[in-house]
Order: structure tokens, then C-alpha cells, then sequence
């Protein structure tokens, strides 16, 4: 078993690879030694970019009734979701640890209501040197876990669900919707 010297081992322990040296075997987030790395974007000339991600809460049809008649004990869950989402993106970059640290110059959380289940969309924008996507599934994310928090003492089987990306826009990449193209779209 080989060990992996600290972050603070001497030079001589471990060389840093050059920021912008390739990445082990085609990994971006790698280093050429195999260590992981953030990517360096010094270079990209910002531009505007978007992602649009959801999550779904599943829900007991008395916690949906208690929702939509705006009776949760713990107060506006709506608010507090909307709100937690939005500060999720913000700092999407703490949480993330190879993450951008990116200026969020928009986000919306938004719900539809179902039978079961509320659907959380959640939308990001920048104008800035990467893409949002992943700012944006976590405002889905954080959003959906407020909601379940606001709710869990209604019914502890309320469930967290179903996050993904939907849609993506500027960049190099272009657009991408899913459904068009992808692995999994």
C-alpha cells in the first residue's frame, strides 16, 4: 500500500504539476502524477452561460395538502426553499471542492406541484470563464433539502430526488439540452 504525502510535505516529497500542464490519462481534474487538481481557466475569456437543473421531492398526499394550503408548522416553505436554493448557488464553491469560485449573476428556483411530488427547477447565470451547471444542480439540491427539512415532521418518508441537469448554454460546448444529445440526454 503506498502512502500519499500531506498537501504541506516538502518539496522534495511532491513536485506540484504545472497549472496548466494536461491532466493524468485524460482526466481534466488530475494531475500528470494522478493528483487531483483545479482546472486553471486563466486563459478562457469569460462569456454568458446558463444551466438549468431539477430535483423532486416526493410527498405524502397530507404533506402536499399541508403545502399547497400553506399549513407546515415550521412556516412558508416555498420562501425558505427558494431561498436556500439561491445561496446554494452562491456557494456552490465551498461545497465543491475543484469548483470554480464563479460570480452567480442570476438564479431562480421555481416549483411545480404534482400529485405526489414537487418539482424544483432551478436556473443560473454568469457571464464568466466556466459554466454554472454545477451552481445550478446545487440550487436544485439545497432547495430540495430545505423543503424536506421544513416538511420531515409531517412525514418522515418525504424523499429527496431525481437531480439532474436539463439544459446548458454558452461556453465552448455550446448548448446542450437533455433529451437532444448526450450520454444519458
Amino acid at each position: 500500500m503506498s502512502t500519499i504525502p500531506p498537501s504541506d510535505a516538502p518539496q522534495n516529497a511532491r513536485q506540484a504539476a504545472p497549472l496548466d500542464a494536461g491532466g493524468a490519462d485524460g482526466f481534466t481534474h488530475l494531475s500528470g502524477d494522478g493528483s487531483a487538481r483545479m482546472v486553471d481557466v486563466t486563459a478562457k475569456t469569460p462569456t454568458i452561460r446558463s444551466a438549468t437543473a431539477e430535483a423532486t421531492v416526493l410527498v405524502a398526499p397530507a404533506v402536499l395538502e399541508a403545502l399547497t394550503g400553506g399549513t407546515v408548522p415550521k412556516g412558508d416553505v416555498w420562501a425558505v426553499a427558494r431561498i436556500a436554493g439561491i445561496q446554494g448557488a452562491k456557494r456552490c464553491a465551498e461545497l465543491l471542492p475543484l469548483a470554480h469560485v464563479i460570480g452567480v449573476h442570476g438564479a431562480t428556483v421555481d416549483f411545480e406541484v404534482g400529485t405526489d411530488r414537487i418539482r424544483i427547477i432551478a436556473t443560473t447565470r454568469t457571464a464568466d470563464r466556466t459554466g454554472v451547471e454545477m451552481e445550478a444542480m446545487t440550487a436544485a439540491s439545497v432547495a430540495g433539502l430545505a423543503m424536506v427539512d421544513m416538511v420531515k415532521g409531517l412525514d418522515r418518508s418525504v424523499e429527496l430526488t431525481g437531480v439532474k441537469l436539463l439544459e446548458k448554454t454558452g461556453g465552448r460546448s455550446g448548448t446542450w439540452r437533455r433529451g437532444e444529445r448526450g450520454l444519458r440526454g
